[in-house]
């Protein structure tokens, strides 16, 4: 029933979602980003990088699924299936061979309104004998059945509020939960939840902990990306409201060298703050580091590397503007003391909406780059990186039109994405 329920209301909300997932639309949005001069970046290569010396061969374009509807993302199982995450609250396992499952039950209630859903999917590192699965959403209140809402009820009626009457709001809760798959992959069991507080993608480190990002929660201080616009200066609404990435263990503990521990004001499981919307992450195998990918405003796209405790300066500053085309927090700041700059920008937007860092053999002349899902670029770009830089950008796959959802290496070495048209697409060389 909830299946029929969520897939009859897809159809009326469908372009609101895709907008709303986009770069959080605000009222009034009627400006253009290449109406305005592009911000100067703090240093060379920071944005705009050259193509690479050498342009990318010629790849093959298979369709593996032709129509999954509103897929996020998407994880690789031992045997080969992939299990993927649908906006509209559903979670299916796609098979190689074009069919995919039945949607499987026991998913917790999902709340989809504006660029709140079903999002990440992630498998246990140990999945093959324990498992588990991670994934995030967006939970109605108590008492609220589960349903696609317009875009209004999450932001024009809250920027339209004042914070005393925003925190009485009965919205919902962005959740990261763990449940165990069945053996028969229909349903899941013991589901519990982990976190509230975050809903974006979920990444594994080398040591074990899990990183989860969250964007802005806007809606429990004075927040206003159109009216009024003022610098955020209290240091516990930007650790605790602002984007933030967090870092766990995998049962929900928190690790005892988080950097927050010793300040009580800020919630334990807090690494990093002051971002916008972080829909993408992946580790550097090189490295160990995590980058992340995060959409700007109206302009100002970032790829920032993560420093524990850092703050990365949401909402005071960014090289993006309002909706309506005046400055961020009232002054435009790209950089501001204490703040971290982005590694990299993009203006105006492409809507990066996933990350991954390639290692297989199947491409050898692209190991080591990062892939980031370009949805408004309507392309998958390639990053080629040194030393913590960009120092190159292609672009590819733009003759497909396409707004590209999720990257992911899978175990054949092929890279697989998914687009908001619900194609499960498989790239390999050209031969």
């Amino acid at each position: 029933m909830q299946k029929k329920m969520l897939a009859r209301a897809a159809v009326g909300f469908a372009a609101l979602i895709a907008l709303a997932v986009a770069a959080f639309p605000a009222p009034g949005q009627t400006a253009n980003p290449r109406d305005y001069p592009p911000p100067k970046p703090a240093f060379a290569g920071q944005t705009n990088a050259p193509p690479p010396s050498k342009p990318s061969p010629p790849v093959n374009v298979e369709t593996i699924v032709s129509r999954i509807p509103a897929p996020w993302a998407m994880a690789f199982m031992p045997d080969g299936k992939i299990l993927v995450t649908e906006r509209y609250g559903s979670m299916v396992v796609a098979r190689m061979d074009g069919v995919y499952s039945a949607p499987i039950a026991g998913v917790p209630p999902i709340k989809v309104v504006a660029a709140e859903s079903l999002h990440d999917v992630a498998l246990d590192p140990d999945f093959a004998h324990n498992r588990l699965i991670y994934f995030t959403y967006f939970a109605p209140p108590p008492g609220e059945a589960p349903a696609v809402w317009p875009v209004k009820y999450f932001y024009d009626n809250v920027f339209n509020a004042t914070v005393a009457q925003r925190r009485t709001m009965r919205i919902g809760e962005e959740r990261l939960a763990r449940a165990r798959l069945s053996e028969d992959e229909t349903h899941l069991e013991d589901v519990q939840v982990l976190l509230d507080g975050v809903n974006r993608r979920i990444i594994f480190a080398p040591d074990g902990t899990m990183f989860v990002t969250g964007a802005d929660r806007f809606r429990f201080y004075d927040a206003n990306y159109d009216g009024e616009d003022h610098q955020v200066t209290d240091p516990d609404i930007l650790r605790n409201f602002t984007g933030r990435v967090v870092r766990i263990n995998p049962d929900g503990s928190i690790p005892k060298d988080n950097p927050f521990l010793a300040d009580p004001t800020v919630l334990p499981e807090t690494y990093s703050y002051g971002h916008r919307d972080p829909e993408g992450a992946a580790i550097d195998p090189a490295t160990g580091k995590l980058w992340v990918v995060e959409h700007g405003p109206m302009g100002g796209d970032e790829v920032n590397i993560i420093q524990p405790g850092g703050n990365y300066g949401w909402p005071n500053v960014s090289y993006g503007r309002r909706y309506n085309g005046k400055p961020i927090a009232g002054t435009g700041a790209t950089q501001m003391p204490g703040t971290i700059q982005p590694v990299y920008f993009w203006y105006p937007d492409v809507a990066p909406g996933s990350a991954m860092f390639y290692t297989g053999d199947l491409f050898p002349e692209w190991k080591g780059n990062l892939f980031v899902g370009g949805m408004a670029a309507h392309a998958l770009i390639r990053l080629v990186v040194k030393n913590d830089r960009v120092v190159a950008e292609e672009r590819l796959l733009t003759n497909l039109h396409e707004r590209i959802r999720d990257v992911v290496q899978g175990p054949d070495g092929a890279i697989y994405i998914l687009d908001d048209d619900g194609q499960l697409l498989r790239l390999t060389p050209k031969k």
